[in-house]
């Protein structure tokens, strides 16, 4: 049974079932540890568990903070992509994690996109070609103890206006 803070109205779809599926089996993220449970069909929502076992513990028995980091990492950069299409560039700039307890149960991750955010964010990309955002995130036990926090910076840009500072780096490089 889910914890009720992954409660939703939210529902997934054939395209993010399959999503899930190849995600869950993409050697990358398996290796995290971390399992997708559920992604939204508007690619708004998306929920994540990573369990103890001997992918994920320590030297001293508790989950290994590599796990909780990675098994956290690509999700927002993924979501903001689906959502804003091909006109935009979306990078993961920064993160940092901030452990609060040593993990020994399972923990779950709601990542969670407001729509009027996302309005917000094309609004302050349109009026400045690019724009930063830094998102919050915690990993939570069934009973909604937090046992780490990570923050995540997010670059998204207009295509026209990535491309076109791209070369203006390069331009400057080839001159230095």
């Amino acid at each position: 049974m889910r914890p009720s803070f992954l409660q939703t109205q939210l529902r997934e779809s054939w395209p993010t079932r399959r999503y899930r599926f190849l995600m869950n089996c993409y050697p990358m993220f398996f290796g995290t540890g971390g399992r997708i449970l559920f992604w939204s069909s508007c690619y708004h929502e998306i929920h994540v568990r990573l369990r103890l076992n001997m992918w994920t513990y320590n030297l001293v028995g508790t989950m290994f903070g590599g796990s909780m980091f990675a098994a956290a990492d690509p999700f927002y950069m993924v979501m903001l992509h689906q959502i804003l299409g091909k006109d935009y560039v979306v990078w993961d700039k920064s993160a940092s994690i901030r452990f609060r307890k040593p993990g020994r149960t399972k923990l779950y991750m709601r990542f969670l996109l407001d729509p009027a955010w996302v309005e917000a964010l094309k609004e302050d990309v349109h009026a400045n070609g690019s724009a930063e955002r830094v998102l919050s995130l915690e990993w939570k036990d069934a009973n909604g103890v937090v046992y780490a926090n990570i923050e995540r910076t997010l670059y998204v840009a207009t295509k026209v206006h990535y491309e076109a500072t791209k070369k203006d780096r390069q331009k400057v490089r080839l001159k230095g």
